[in-house]
Parts: structure tokens; C-alpha cells; sequence
């Protein structure tokens, strides 16, 4: 199982080719690609026309997705986010967070390119599925 969070998949519904829509291209179909309630938000929230959200939900709907939040994973979160300042991290956006933390708790690999997750990668055991990342 993966987790792909929404940084690939804004990349991958605007055609932009990277190594990330690559993996995700390779993925879907052949291995169990999945998103998150907060990811499939993300993604479906900036689609400007109802022709383009409707496309993407349709996309979306045979993709496996999890609740990403419980209170016992609000709870790991702001421990994760607690580590992560005292080494000096600030992570920008709370939905990383409980992304990541679900991630790691679950011990599912995240494909991502957003920035903020790579201290989750370099400090709190968050796999990634990409080696630049």
C-alpha cells in the first residue's frame, strides 16, 4: 500500500511529468494506491471548473482512501509536531501533519513532493517512497 498525497497529484491531473507522476502513473492499476479523506479534500477543492472536479472525482472513486484522523492520531500529531520544533522544524500545514503521522502509525509509504514531509522522513520514521525525497 501507498499513500500519495496531494503535492503528485495536483502534478499528475495537470499532465506535469516528474519522477513522482511517474511512480503514480506506474501504480494505478498494478499496485494498492491509496489517498486519504484530507488528501481527496485537497485535490478536489482546486479544480476551477465542474467539468475538471468531476473528471478527477470520477478518477478518484476506485482509489482506496482512509479516514486520516482519530483522536488518538490528533494526539501522535501534535507530539510529531512538538519533536519536529524543538528540532527546529515548523511544519506549515496542520493536513501534513495528520498526513504524515497517519502514515507513519500505519507504516504506509507516502509519495509526496511537498517539502514539509521531509523532516517527517529525516526525524520520525516516514517512508517515502521516492529516493530524492
Amino acid at each position: 500500500m501507498v499513500i500519495v498525497d496531494t503535492s503528485v497529484w495536483i502534478d499528475y491531473f495537470n499532465g506535469i511529468i516528474t519522477p513522482e507522476t511517474t511512480i503514480l502513473d506506474d501504480a494505478l492499476g498494478k499496485k494498492a494506491v491509496a489517498i486519504g479523506d484530507l488528501i481527496a479534500l485537497e485535490i478536489l477543492r482546486g479544480f476551477r471548473t465542474d467539468k475538471d472536479y468531476n473528471t478527477a472525482k470520477k478518477h478518484l472513486q476506485p482509489v482506496q482512501q482512509y479516514n486520516m484522523l482519530t483522536p488518538e492520531l490528533a494526539l501522535k500529531g501534535a507530539d510529531n509536531y512538538r519533536k519536529l520544533r524543538k528540532k527546529g522544524v515548523t511544519i506549515r500545514k496542520t493536513a501534513d501533519v495528520i498526513i504524515a503521522t497517519f502514515c507513519i502509525e500505519k507504516k504506509f509509504p507516502l509519495l509526496y513532493t511537498d517539502r514539509d514531509f521531509i523532516p517527517f522522513t529525516q526525524y520520525l520514521k516516514l517512508l517515502s517512497v521516492s529516493d530524492k525525497t
